[in-house]
């Protein structure tokens, strides 16, 4: 079944369609949702939310080819991680001044897998973790993330740059501890 034709049977409830797209997408959404919150229960738990909201507003979606479902869908994540980030209370930042940029020392992610920076990334305090995920790996703009979650676009490249260092600090720290 093409993705256009899964998308249509989705808009008339088909189940058999609605099960493709699930089983498509679940486990990228699901790493998606990951990347925001630590624990695995509370990932599936919105990455099933996130899939019941697209079926439920499946209506508006406009197909446009190849990356416009799993673009929409991530989108649907993201909001559904950062409103229950919200009602945790995990989604408070401060308003800072702008840092210096951070750029990553070249080689510190070598001989390091996916996982093992995802790990890292989990370990970022929450707002710094949150504009890391948005800004280099959703890429949305610093102008996008301040609409986004209400802060300035200061305070987003300050959390970034923030994020960035502490990252450079965790993987440098890594790498003297395995070793490498």
């Amino acid at each position: 079944m093409t993705e256009q034709k899964a998308i249509e049977g989705c808009k008339k409830q088909d189940r058999i369609a609605q099960k493709h797209l699930f089983d498509a997408y679940s486990e990228a959404m699901l790493m998606v949702c990951l990347r925001y919150v630590k624990l695995l229960p509370d990932a599936e738990e919105l990455m099933l939310n996130g899939f019941f909201n697209f079926f439920r507003s499946v209506d508006r979606f406009v197909y446009s080819g190849n990356g416009s479902v799993g673009a929409w869908l991530k989108k649907i994540m993201v909001n559904e991680c950062l409103m229950f980030l919200r009602k945790k209370g995990s989604l408070t930042l401060v308003d800072e001044q702008y840092a210096e940029d951070v750029v990553l020392a070249p080689g510190l992610t070598d001989n390091m897998d996916a996982n093992e920076i995802l790990k890292l990334v989990l370990e970022l305090p929450p707002g710094y973790r949150i504009v890391f995920n948005m800004f280099v790996i959703e890429g949305y703009t610093h102008k996008e993330i301040a609409a986004t979650i209400s802060i300035t676009e200061g305070t987003s490249k300050s959390q970034l740059n923030k994020a960035r260092g502490m990252l450079q600090q965790a993987m440098a720290q890594n790498r003297v501890y395995n070793g490498k």
